[in-house]
């Protein structure tokens, strides 16, 4: 399934809901972000799989199974991906940033100690290196810095 993310991203949270509201529905995202124009085996390049009941791909030439979270911030995760995509939500809806003990609190992990390590993954997930530097006017939350002196 190719989709095309800047028409598929939700717009506000029920859009989000409806658009990610199985298990199945944010393992397609990830494999349509990963593979955009299909799975392609990382051992014999062969575009031809079928998605296991564990969301792995099965390679149909060398039999290989790839895990669509494999490398990325969800590898070895325990908890639903639906609920990495409302924490990731939750965390850019908030205008004044958050901490990982309202993530704890509005998101009723029973561990603090688990809020901040996604809190800190999600972060480092966030930055992109070797991005271009702002310039000229920029705003910033309703306010400008920049632009002529």
């Amino acid at each position: 399934m190719i989709i095309d993310q800047e028409e598929d991203y939700p717009i506000n949270f029920e859009k989000f809901i409806n658009r990610f509201a199985t298990e199945d529905n944010c393992y397609d995202y990830i494999t349509s972000l990963r593979w955009p124009n299909g799975f392609i085996c990382p051992r014999c390049q062969s575009t031809k799989a079928w998605k296991t009941d564990r969301n792995l791909m099965h390679c149909t030439k060398c039999g290989r199974q790839t895990s669509v979270i494999a490398g990325t911030l969800f590898q070895d995760t325990r908890k639903p991906l639906r609920l990495w995509f409302h924490v990731m939500w939750w965390v850019m809806s908030q205008k004044t940033g958050t901490s990982a003990k309202n993530l704890t609190h509005a998101m009723g992990f029973r561990r603090y100690e688990t809020a901040w390590i996604w809190l800190h993954k999600l972060r480092r997930a966030m930055i992109r290196t070797g991005r271009e530097r702002l310039r000229g006017t920029v705003e910033v939350d309703e306010t400008y810095i920049g632009g002529e002196e």
